[in-house]
């Protein structure tokens, strides 16, 4: 039982690192002005647009700023609380279940 809740913990952990990175590699290229044209790139930003869950979306998520260029700062800051929102919840979920 210990090696099942172990591998599990482990299994939750590593999804959630890797949403958090998707999140993270899409805000930073938003930053950088990457081409949406590039197929990488796209599918990147689509990955992320599925995995913030609504809460953190680019357009309609928990921070909505009023700057020069609120596209680029609202996709960093909601993508940013996003990857750092799965990286807790995983942690936690992680000390949970395992033993």
């Amino acid at each position: 039982m210990t090696t099942v809740r172990n591998r599990t913990a482990q299994v939750v952990w590593g999804l959630c690192a890797v949403l958090a990175m998707v999140l993270a590699l899409a805000a930073a290229l938003v930053a950088v002005d990457a081409p949406t044209s590039n197929a990488i790139v796209g599918t990147v930003r689509d990955l992320a647009d599925a995995v913030d869950l609504g809460i953190f979306s680019r357009r309609d998520g928990i921070i909505d700023l009023d700057v020069d260029n609120p596209a680029k700062t609202n996709a960093l800051a909601n993508w940013g609380l996003g990857a750092l929102a799965y990286l807790v919840v995983g942690r936690l979920v992680d000390r949970v279940v395992r033993p």
